[in-house]
């Protein structure tokens, strides 16, 4: 069977684009994809390189006379293997990350059940649920009809580049109170149904070849990249927008005493993201430069496509429902922190019980309980649909936390960071916040932002106090710094959301990100103190 016939859709669905894009992948191999002779060769030298890189780096590390310790050393070992791995792409990405927990288990780095518990985070099962719900909205098209809705207005519907921007600019305010992860996951059906509209119009005006692979576009790559980054962007903007705010404000607070208030936090960050924001659609833009500027003829396309979508379904009201339940639940949280402060024990009380894990999954329950036909007992999902999911980006992120956490666990982030404040001679707070802030995105790129805030901001502390300098200005910088992690899938949930997707290839994703690094490092080292001296006069 093919991936179309799998893919069918209702009637009055498009078809041909629409299931390449429904049926999307972690990882495809070179026989699943459109590729020129010249990218071929590319990929097949790359993949072919690290099957024989990957345990040669691996071995050879672990060879090293190091003074480490022999857990740190193994981990250290492991790690690069498998970051080269996933950069690579010898085997699927997913069984990159399960062949180094397996070597970690085997090696005896740690136990078994030590290492896969991790696996149970609650990010986790934001996948889950996210995953299932937008399955929901592929499935019965709500996700097309949001589609038209962007396209049709003549402002954004017009142009690739304000599409691009548009959607950037939605997920970074969004994000600024909503779990990043839900956010991406929210616009991401929306952003797949318009790539595909995209797809089928270059197709239709010859602007590429018929059997074009429409999962290989650049305007596909801006745009699942901007969901993703904006994300991580807005999300710097208030304490409440990703959990390494939370982390770096409180260990701040506890090691100099100094409260930084949410509209503070708010004045610092804003116009730090509004320059991210403008260097990350430059950077997309120049680096995944779209194949059209102007769509044209779309607002003809558009009309006719939404009166053939035609009425609400009943099958799209449910999931529209449960759409609507969900980010209700998981923006309330925010909600409560804007009025009632983020130390009132109603803020504690909301956001424990609203564990956006817990309201994913739950909010995805729903497509299984609200029924298209009640008297055949035929429900909005069936589990055939949820079976479709992308569970390889779920294997993905779930190994990257596991690695993260051994990382803080063993000592060996500690290691590192102490390590290379000793070789640095790391003594004035300009040196030192560069330092803080390079660390962070280094530690972010193969653990969870929030590890790397909880790893990297308790060891600039001491490196400061030791220094005789005010942490403060060092300690922020690596808090914003460790939401930053753009080169892999696995550096933060977003990134390996948009992977998901099969839209953005590893290495355009490693190029993209590895650009918004720097330039994002640039503006925090910059531009963060002088925030930090207007604002709390300091």
């Amino acid at each position: 069977m093919t991936a179309t016939e799998r893919n069918s859709p209702p009637a009055g669905r498009p078809t041909d684009v629409d299931a390449a894009f429904l049926d999307n992948a972690t990882y495809r191999s070179l026989g699943e994809q459109t590729l020129s002779p010249a990218e071929e060769r590319f990929e097949k030298g790359r993949r072919t390189v690290g099957l024989f890189l990957a345990p040669a780096v691996t071995l050879v590390f672990a060879l090293l006379p190091l003074d480490l310790a022999r857990d740190q050393h193994l981990l250290a070992a492991v790690l690069l293997g498998v970051i080269v791995l996933w950069i690579t792409e010898p085997v699927p990405i997913p069984i990159g990350g399960l062949i180094g927990i397996g070597a970690i288990v085997v090696l005896g780095v740690v136990p078994a059940n030590d290492a896969l518990a991790p696996f149970g985070s609650t990010t986790v099962f934001t996948f889950i649920g996210a995953f299932i719900l937008a399955q929901a909205m592929l499935k019965h098209g709500l996700a097309r009809r949001f589609a038209m809705f962007v396209l049709s207005m003549r402002w954004v519907g017009a142009s690739t580049y304000r599409v691009v921007i548009a959607f950037g600019a939605i997920t970074a305010l969004l994000s600024a109170f909503v779990s990043n992860t839900a956010t991406v996951a929210m616009l991401l059906p929306t952003a797949i149904g318009i790539l595909s509209v995209i797809a089928k119009l270059l197709q239709s005006k010859g602007l590429v070849e018929s059997d074009f692979d429409p999962l290989r576009l650049r305007i596909g790559v801006a745009l699942m990249l901007m969901l993703a980054y904006g994300a991580s962007v807005g999300g710097l903007l208030t304490p409440v927008g990703t959990p390494p705010n939370l982390i770096g404000r409180g260990l701040i607070e506890e090691a100099t005493g100094e409260r930084i208030s949410f509209l503070d936090w708010m004045l610092m960050a804003a116009p730090i993201c509004l320059l991210m924001f403008v260097a990350l659609a430059f950077v997309l833009l120049v680096l995944n430069k779209p194949e059209i500027r102007r769509i044209e003829g779309v607002s003809e396309y558009v009309r006719a496509e939404r009166a053939e979508l035609g009425r609400f379904s009943v099958a799209e009201r449910n999931t529209l429902i449960a759409f609507g339940v969900t980010v209700f639940c998981w923006v309330f949280p925010g909600i409560i922190a804007l009025t009632a402060g983020t130390e009132s024990s109603l803020y504690e009380t909301v956001s424990g019980r609203l564990n956006e894990g817990i309201v994913a999954v739950l909010g995805a329950s729903l497509l299984f309980v609200l029924p298209t036909d009640w008297g055949k007992r035929e429900f909005t999902l069936a589990w055939s649909d949820a079976a479709r999911i992308d569970w390889g980006t779920v294997l993905l992120f779930g190994t990257g936390i596991i690695f993260g956490s051994l990382l803080a666990d063993t000592g060996l982030a500690l290691t590192i960071g102490e390590g290379s404040a000793d070789l640095l001679g790391l003594t004035n707070t300009f040196a030192i916040t560069v330092f803080a802030v390079l660390l962070a995105i280094v530690i972010s790129e193969t653990t969870s932002n929030t590890a790397s805030a909880a790893v990297v901001v308790p060891i600039v502390i001491p490196v400061a106090v030791a220094a005789g300098i005010d942490p403060f200005v060092p300690a922020l910088a690596a808090t914003f710094a460790a939401s930053f992690g753009f080169m892999l899938p696995v550096s933060t949930p977003q990134n390996a959301i948009v992977y998901g997707s099969g839209i953005v290839p590893i290495t355009k994703m490693i190029r993209s990100g590895a650009s918004f690094d720097v330039l994002g490092a640039l503006l925090i080292v910059i531009v963060l103190p002088g925030m930090i001296s207007l604002v709390l006069g300091g």
